[in-house]
C-alpha cells in the first residue's frame, strides 16, 4: 500500500516537473528556476542539533551557546548558497546512448561544461533510481560522465529523463534538477546460434574471387599465398621493403550471402533473430558482402560499419520491442 502510494506520488511529481520545465534541447543551461534544493539526512540531523543548542541557550541565557548557535546558522546558510551555486549555470552539452548488444550493459554518455572561473566539485548524474556517478569540473573545463544502463533484451530503451545533482560542500544540502531529453538506446539481438552461414551465388561463405574485371571492386591487401597470380602482387609496396602483399578484388554487387529469417529453422523467434545477428557479425568480421531479408524488410547485400548497423537495427526493431528507463 505504501509502495503504491509512493509510486503514484513520484509519477505525479515527475509529470508536474515535466510540465513546469518542458522538453529540453541541447545544450541545456541549468538556470535558477529549474534547480531544487533541500536538506539531506545529515542536514536534517544538523538542524535538529542546532535547534536543541538554540533552545538550551535561550533557556539558560547562555551567551556562548547563543553565539555558537547563530554562528552555525550562518555557516548553514553559506553552505546552502555554495551547494546551489555548484550547479547554477552549468551546461549539459551533449548526451548520447550508443547501440549495444542484448545481455550487456549500455552506456549513456554525457558531456558537462563549466563556464565559471571556479571549480565545481562532486557534480553527479543518475538515471531515475540508479546510483549517481560523480565528476569534478575544473574551472572553465569540460568533463564526461558515463551512466550504465542494463540492456537485457533487444529493442529500444527510451531514457525519458536523467538527474543532475550535487551535495557539495559538506553534504548538508542536496541540489538537483531533471533533464528531459527522450534519448533512445538501440539494443541489438544477442548474437548466438550454431547454424552455419548460408551459401549463395555458388560460392562458399567467406570465399573471395581471385579474378578481376573492369567492374571489380578493390577490397584491400592480404598476405601472399601459394598460387596467387603475380599480376595481383603490390610490387610498389614490396619495393618499399614491405611484406609480399596481394591485391584482392570482388565483383561489384555480388551477393555472397543473403540472411533470410524464413530460412532459419528454429522454433523461437528470438533464437532466430539471434542466429541472424551472429551471421551478420561473422560476415562483417571476414569482409563478406551480405544482405538481410525480414518480413517487410529487404536490405541489399553490402558490407561496412553502416551496413552492419542497418542490418542489426532491423533485427533489433523487428516486432517493435520498447522499454523505458
Amino acid at each position: 500500500m505504501i509502495a503504491a502510494f509512493r509510486k503514484r506520488a513520484r509519477q505525479r511529481l515527475a509529470a508536474w516537473v515535466r510540465r513546469r520545465q518542458g522538453p529540453d534541447l541541447l545544450p541545456v543551461m541549468l538556470v535558477r528556476r529549474r534547480l531544487y534544493i533541500l536538506p539531506t539526512r545529515a542536514g536534517l540531523a544538523f538542524g535538529f542539533l542546532w535547534f536543541l543548542m538554540l533552545l538550551a541557550g535561550l533557556n539558560y541565557a547562555n551567551s556562548l551557546a547563543l553565539f555558537l548557535a547563530f554562528l552555525l546558522a550562518g555557516f548553514a546558510l553559506v553552505v546552502m548558497h555554495e551547494c546551489h551555486r555548484n550547479l547554477l549555470r552549468m551546461l549539459l552539452v551533449s548526451a548520447s546512448a550508443p547501440a549495444v548488444f542484448a545481455r550487456s550493459v549500455g552506456r549513456v554518455q554525457l558531456t558537462l561544461d563549466n563556464p565559471a572561473p571556479s571549480a565545481r566539485p562532486a557534480v553527479a548524474a543518475a538515471l531515475e533510481d540508479a546510483p549517481p556517478v560523480s565528476v569534478d569540473l575544473a574551472p572553465r573545463g569540460r568533463a564526461q560522465l558515463t551512466l550504465p544502463v542494463a540492456a537485457a533484451r533487444r529493442g529500444v530503451i527510451r531514457i525519458e529523463r536523467l538527474r543532475l545533482e550535487s551535495a557539495h560542500p559538506f553534504g548538508l544540502f542536496g541540489v538537483w534538477t531533471w533533464v528531459h531529453l527522450d534519448l533512445e538506446m538501440l539494443v541489438y539481438p544477442y548474437p548466438a546460434g550454431s547454424l552455419p552461414r548460408p551459401v549463395a551465388s555458388g560460392q562458399h561463405a567467406g570465399a573471395h574471387p581471385r579474378g578481376t574485371t573492369g567492374t571489380d571492386e578493390w577490397q584491400g591487401l592480404r598476405p601472399f599465398r601459394d598460387g596467387d597470380s603475380p599480376r595481383h602482387i603490390d610490387w610498389k609496396a614490396y619495393a618499399r621493403e614491405a611484406p609480399l602483399l596481394v591485391k584482392e578484388y570482388s565483383p561489384t554487387g555480388s551477393e555472397l550471402c543473403l540472411f533470410d529469417l524464413a530460412q532459419v529453422r528454429l522454433p523461437d523467434i528470438e533464437a532466430r533473430l539471434s542466429q541472424l545477428a551472429r551471421w551478420v557479425v561473422e560476415a562483417e568480421a571476414v569482409g563478406e558482402r551480405y544482405g538481410l531479408a525480414l518480413p517487410g524488410v529487404a536490405i541489399a547485400p553490402n558490407r561496412g560499419p553502416e551496413h552492419r548497423h542497418r542490418c542489426l537495427a532491423a533485427l533489433a526493431l523487428f516486432g517493435s520491442t520498447h522499454a523505458s528507463v
